[in-house]
């Protein structure tokens, strides 16, 4: 250990980093440089098409669930709390300038790429009334003597000190009290990479020389042929032309160019790099657009939604839910059996195959009346619709008179 780290270890502190060079541009995002060359910051990977789509898909498929303050019944049923002064904050307007979508979705991006989420709690008689979020790379952790964590941050030139209390802090995967582990980090070098090798494709079409094919002269052109060479040129342009015979005389070939080994290598970086980032945010490839290997597991779109809302969206929805419920919520609040929920059910708001599907089920087994799945639906009740209904098939024989 360096007398650096003994020093911050002394405090409670640690480095971010390990051996990548710490750097921050000129716009104040700090990053570091991977061994590739490039660096690598937030600003520099959300340049990265699957970096933006990969974060972008999951915050904003997050920010846009319901988040409700429910309570849980003694026959385990949850209730939304819509006069819990929380419910309000988590819901609709967590602070003054932001709706709750535009502070979750700022929450959630900060989860995926620092592997941290903060906000400034602002209570009023014990009360949650407002979160203000902070921005990751703004924020200094450590734990005092006293066990408590202190969090330091400047806003605008002004400082803040507070205590656990006052800072919502949602964790990301791994890591310990003090902080998750940073997407940004530990893809360090996939993320150069990625970076490099889009810097070498843009270079390449900046710089080099790429055309299509070569009609070939033996002897030098003079000013009249060199006119008739170009207008062959422009009558076997576009793609109107494509497929139409060529006429070769008076010594003239033509040759085609095809793609180089070097230019097929460089696509194959490219596509590999798109499918490790996917990796790294647990991202079914095909749901940021990209078609990947045909023998990739499950083959349907359909099954990898489900396996991205199962496997990968589950433990995030979960993270936040018992963040605010361990946070912000008082213990008078956690005994009374106030929790929060995102609700994922939000989900099937754009399929409505699969809905109607669930509804069917559900009414069919006596799992919802018609007014409760018109309630879902945003539609008023209907006379008789609060009966509990069910299929009277597979019934034994002896039983049917009766029925």
């Amino acid at each position: 250990m360096s007398l650096i780290d003994k020093a911050l270890s002394a405090v409670g502190l640690q480095l971010k980093s390990t051996n990548a060079v710490q750097w921050t541009d000129g716009r104040g995002q700090a990053g570091a440089a991977g061994t590739a060359g490039e660096l690598v910051s937030a600003q520099s990977s959300l340049g990265l098409s699957a970096v933006w789509g990969c974060a972008n898909l999951i915050s904003g498929t997050l920010s846009s669930l319901p988040f409700e303050a429910i309570r849980r019944t003694e026959g385990g049923i949850a209730e939304v709390v819509r006069d819990h002064p929380l419910h309000r904050v988590i819901y609709e307007s967590p602070n003054f300038d932001q709706t709750a979508l535009d502070f979750w979705d700022f929450m959630n991006l900060s989860l995926e790429l620092w592997g941290n989420a903060y906000a400034s709690v602002v209570r009023r008689d014990g009360k949650v009334t407002a979160l203000y979020p902070v921005h990751p790379e703004a924020m200094s952790v450590r734990r005092l003597e006293t066990g408590r964590i202190e969090y330091r941050w400047s806003d605008n030139g002004r400082p803040f000190v507070k205590l656990d209390r006052d800072v919502f802090h949602v964790r990301g995967p791994g890591g310990n009290p003090l902080g998750g582990m940073s997407t940004l980090r530990f893809g360090l070098q996939t993320f150069s990479s990625a970076l490099a090798a889009e810097r070498a494709a843009a270079s390449m079409f900046r710089n080099g020389l790429r055309p299509s094919g070569l009609i070939k002269f033996k002897e030098w052109l003079n000013a009249e042929e060199r006119i008739t060479a170009e207008a062959i040129v422009e009558k076997y342009q576009g793609a109107v032309n494509a497929g139409k015979p060529f006429i070769a005389e008076g010594g003239l070939e033509y040759e085609q160019i095809t793609i180089s080994p070097e230019d097929a290598q460089m696509l194959e970086t490219r596509q590999f790099s798109v499918e490790e980032i996917c990796r790294f945010f647990q991202v079914p490839p095909a749901l940021i657009g990209h078609a990947g290997a045909s023998t990739a597991w499950p083959t349907s779109v359909d099954q990898q939604v489900l396996m991205f809302t199962k496997f990968y969206l589950r433990r995030r929805v979960k993270r936040i839910e018992q963040a605010v419920r361990k946070q912000l919520l008082t213990p008078a609040d956690r005994a009374a059996g106030i929790s929060a929920r995102i609700n994922m059910d939000g989900l099937l708001r754009g399929d409505s195959a699969s809905r109607a599907s669930f509804y069917q089920t559900m009414a069919q087994i006596g799992g919802l009346t018609i007014n409760e799945i018109r309630k879902l639906e945003g539609n008023p009740p209907v006379p008789g619709g609060d009966v509990v209904r069910m299929q009277m098939q597979n019934i034994p024989l002896s039983e049917t008179g009766e029925s």
